[in-house]
């Protein structure tokens, strides 16, 4: 099995890739510039066993796309190849301040690079892969300085559910997950300071009907079954993995 986790050697990526990593897979770990990052990411996982490649190459571009699906292609075993697209371009901005130059390719990063990597991983993918996109809740409720990732997740949610029809016949497995607050440097870049997040993050604890802020272990967990045999007729869901905030209140 060969898994390749686009932003996979920081923050939500990187716990995903720390979780799989235990199984002792192939892990193609995609970045677009922090080197340094990337080789601390292999140093922490593979003394769990897992083969760890890092591939730099920006995912909102359709030659980062392929060049990161062919170096998977040079490592893949023979197995299922799966995608978690994990990559994310951090534009805090409104619609109408955006610059629209960087608004564009924060879409492409968030939204249609899922489209760039399917594409190029079609010689992959085949019967039992699976692929997983990290959306959020903004995907779906607008909220202050956000609308590049909403509105990018938002679309790559659209390209899930028409990702399934095309590649189900095949028996690929298109799904997405999205985890509640997470105390990552983007919640920091996005709220604009350290102090900031620790704010928002302290009251969103407080107000999850669960009592507490999502972790790694919940939104890696629901990863791993989406990409086991186990959810080989789940298809086009988008699994909200933050305690019931949202919901309740």
């Amino acid at each position: 099995m060969t898994i390749v986790i686009t932003g996979g050697t920081k923050g939500i990526g990187l716990d995903i890739a720390a979780h799989l990593a235990r199984r002792g897979e192939a892990l193609v770990l995609g970045y677009v510039a922090d080197e340094a990052a990337a080789e601390a990411a292999r140093a922490r996982l593979e003394p769990s066993g897992a083969l760890v490649t890092t591939v730099r190459a920006d995912v909102g571009e359709i030659e980062g796309a392929a060049q990161l699906m062919a170096r998977a292609a040079a490592v893949a075993d023979g197995g299922p190849v799966h995608i978690v697209h994990s990559a994310a371009m951090i534009y805090p901005t409104s619609l109408l301040d955006a610059d629209l130059v960087k608004f564009t390719h924060a879409i492409q990063v968030n939204g249609l690079a899922l489209l760039y990597l399917v594409r190029a991983a079609m010689p992959l993918l085949g019967s039992g892969s699976g692929v997983v996109l990290i959306s959020s809740a903004g995907a779906r409720v607008p909220q202050a300085n956000y609308a590049a990732l909403g509105v990018g997740k938002a679309l790559a949610e659209s390209l899930v559910r028409y990702l399934v029809a095309e590649l189900a016949p095949k028996g690929v497995r298109v799904n997405a997950v999205a985890p509640g607050l997470v105390a990552t440097t983007s919640v920091a870049a996005m709220l604009g300071s350290d102090e900031a997040a620790a704010r928002v993050l302290e009251r969103a604890g407080r107000a999850n009907p669960s009592g507490r802020l999502t972790e790694s272990r919940d939104y890696a967990a629901v990863v791993e079954f989406l990409l086991s045999p186990a959810a080989a007729f789940v298809q086009g869901q988008i699994i909200h993995v933050n305690g019931g905030a949202y919901v309740a209140g």
